[in-house]
């Protein structure tokens, strides 16, 4: 028997792998972070249990990369589902609906990944975190930002904190409220992404943002910055008030 090719050899470690990763998703969504260990991964996965350690320094860190593996799949499959949109608008709310669901509807799984990113080891840069970057990065430039590296480090830190928000132990917020409060920011009509239900809570599909820009700047307010109109309307209320 010829030996196996590199390119044989390269997708077998590739299977390999994702085989740990989703073995990981399945067992810490199950039993929890706690309860599951490394063997009961490999075991799961059909691979040796020396092949976890090979492609991950430990748990923490094969957790953060499966989560992110995982996010990366749904966002993945809500952004290019059919009918396919060109729409900025449509892009970013299928982002903000997809990170959202998967908190609701992972809980468990989503609470201990914002756990460990809470860790003193942080953010995991592995593979997959880059290409769930890359989708975060690309919905911001569909959006139509002309800062993408400071408006896509925002995005990440409002989705977390909704993410943070919603598997809260004892003090959830409700998918919904957290989805208006977004929408609101990015100026995006309710009906677009994949709205929980049909009314916005608290009539927020028709507010707009009113506050003025302090400094225009400011890249971290260039996604969701009201327009030149809206902030003329707020700045002579403002001074009628004032005399």
């Amino acid at each position: 028997m010829s030996p196996r090719s590199p390119s044989v050899n390269e997708e077998m470690r590739r299977r390999s792998r994702e085989r740990l990763l989703q073995a990981t998703v399945e067992l810490v969504g199950e039993r929890g972070y706690e309860a599951t260990t490394l063997a009961d991964i490999a075991d799961r996965a059909g691979s040796a249990r020396g092949l976890v350690s090979y492609y991950f320094p430990g748990k923490r860190q094969l957790l953060q990369s499966a989560v992110h593996r995982l996010m990366h799949r749904t966002l993945e499959t809500a952004l290019y589902k059919e009918p396919r949109t060109e729409d900025g608008h449509e892009f970013l709310a299928r982002a903000i609906d997809a990170v959202l669901g998967l908190a609701t509807d992972r809980p468990v799984l989503m609470r201990t990944h914002m756990s460990g990113v809470l860790q003193a080891e942080g953010f995991v840069q592995c593979p997959e975190q880059q290409r769930l970057a890359m989708l975060l990065r690309c919905a911001v430039e569909r959006y139509g930002s002309r800062q993408i590296d400071a408006d896509y480090p925002l995005l990440r830190a409002l989705l977390m904190g909704a993410v943070f928000a919603i598997v809260l132990p004892g003090a959830p917020m409700p998918q919904a409220r957290l989805r208006a409060e977004l929408f609101q920011r990015y100026g995006l009509d309710w009906e677009l992404g994949v709205p929980p239900d049909g009314t916005p809570p608290g009539g927020t599909h028709d507010e707009r943002r009113t506050a003025p820009t302090t400094d225009q700047n400011d890249p971290t307010d260039q996604i969701g910055r009201t327009d030149q109109t809206d902030q003329s309307s707020w700045s002579s209320s403002s001074s009628s008030s004032s005399k």
